[in-house]
């Protein structure tokens, strides 16, 4: 049976393993956003910041910040769920990823795993993928740069202006941590 967000929230362990990745299956009843084509956005869930995941009709999942940025970070939700386990600090490779390039995202991919050592993170991992029987995605950063790039999604905020693209300018290079770490 394919994962779906009803599939998975029935399973309150896994919810709240998920929950120490910064993603929580409660969604926010006020929309703050709208996104041109859809009439009624999915809202899945959210993260500590305020980002919101969204299941499209496509089933590409969204995700909005609250700072203004949003872009499809995953083809499907099985997806969504991989680059979660996978990569918990997915966002931080978007605001590492020099403006969108692949090569600094795996760099920043490889820094800020150096640089975790945490061990809840790593039991919320095993007992996520154990218990969902779920597998290693063949290339997740890959994946997540591809849905990215090809996210042509328009949010909007409610005063209607449009979001701005997850890549953000920065790259690791520019934290003199990570910078450390990839050396």
């Amino acid at each position: 049976m394919p994962l779906t967000p009803e599939v998975l929230t029935a399973q309150g362990e896994i919810v709240a393993w998920l929950g120490s990745l910064d993603v929580s299956f409660a969604p926010d009843e006020e929309r703050w956003f709208t996104i041109d084509g859809v009439e009624s956005p999915r809202q899945i869930g959210t993260d500590g910041s305020g980002g919101a995941f969204v299941l499209l009709p496509s089933q590409n999942v969204l995700y909005v910040s609250s700072e203004g940025r949003a872009g499809v970070i995953a083809d499907n939700f099985d997806a969504f769920i991989q680059l979660v386990v996978a990569h918990p600090y997915w966002l931080d490779i978007l605001k590492f990823s020099a403006g969108g390039d692949l090569h600094e995202m795996r760099r920043a991919a490889d820094a800020l795993e150096a640089t975790r050592d945490e061990d809840d993170i790593n039991e919320a991992r095993e007992e996520i993928r154990m218990h969902l029987d779920l597998p290693d995605p063949a290339d997740p950063v890959g994946a997540l740069y591809e849905a990215v790039a090809a996210s042509d999604a328009i949010v909007r905020a409610t005063d209607g202006s449009p979001s701005t693209t997850l890549f953000n300018r920065f790259s690791i290079d520019n934290n003199p941590m990570l910078r450390d770490a990839a050396a």
